[in-house]
């Protein structure tokens, strides 16, 4: 069987040499590792991954979410975004290009493979979901089981940690209202104070385990979550 292809685009090489070793001890291949637009579509035209890791911010050249939009006007390659980039306008720009997930650095190596297969999973058209009717349907094959407090994408169980877990059941439990960001804030720390960056990274978090439409943001409000009808 043949090895599933990896191209990393990063512009640091220290990371780019870690997330390749991080990729060969699970067994996958890295097609190749490359730091601007240009060296990108090239490989993506040579070698043709299965999928590709894009970091956002590659110095001098063009970002990686304009990387991204060339590559898809030619070949439909799911794409996980790599980045330290959290605000809202960049979230934007890249959910435009639909890709896998948007991991914020620094990140866990499980994490990384669990999008991997993930990416993976989506890109096979032939998969269907059996997934018992009575999980909460969050919309575009996500469902969530609230008795084991379990989030799937059709047969795929998606790991949360608990934070997010508990974020995701407030959302729910809400039915599209918008839950204001201090409420949030008090119901997952406990009333305990923390700084803004840290609930917005739990949202990006989150929500880039999900269709990033399904969880909205509003800015100075609160967050909601799509209802399906």
């Amino acid at each position: 069987m043949n090895k599933t292809k990896i191209l990393i685009v990063e512009d640091e090489s220290i990371v780019a040499l870690d997330m390749k070793n991080t990729l060969t001890k699970f067994n996958y291949e890295v097609s190749n590792c490359v730091t601007n637009y240009n060296d990108a579509i090239a490989s993506v035209k040579t070698n043709r991954p299965d999928i590709i890791l894009m970091d956002i911010n590659l110095g001098d050249s063009k970002d990686g979410i304009e990387v991204v939009e060339e590559i898809h006007s030619f070949d439909n390659i799911p794409v996980i975004y790599v980045t330290a980039f959290s605000d809202e306008n960049t979230l934007k720009r890249a959910i435009k290009t639909n890709p896998v997930s948007y991991l914020l650095k620094p990140f866990k190596r499980e994490e990384l493979n669990s999008n991997i297969m993930l990416g993976l999973y989506k890109n096979n058209k032939n998969l269907k979901s059996t997934i018992n009717e009575k999980y909460h349907n969050l919309g575009n094959n996500y469902y969530f089981d609230n008795n084991q407090e379990k989030l799937y994408y059709k047969d795929l169980p998606i790991k949360l940690g608990a934070k997010e877990i508990t974020l995701l059941k407030i959302l729910i439990e809400a039915k599209g209202e918008i839950v204001p960001f201090k409420e949030l804030e008090t119901r997952i720390w406990d009333s305990n104070t923390i700084s803004d960056s840290t609930l917005r990274t739990l949202i990006y978090r989150l929500r880039g385990k999900l269709e990033y439409k399904i969880i909205e943001t509003i800015p100075n409000e609160g967050c909601k979550i799509l209802e399906v009808n």
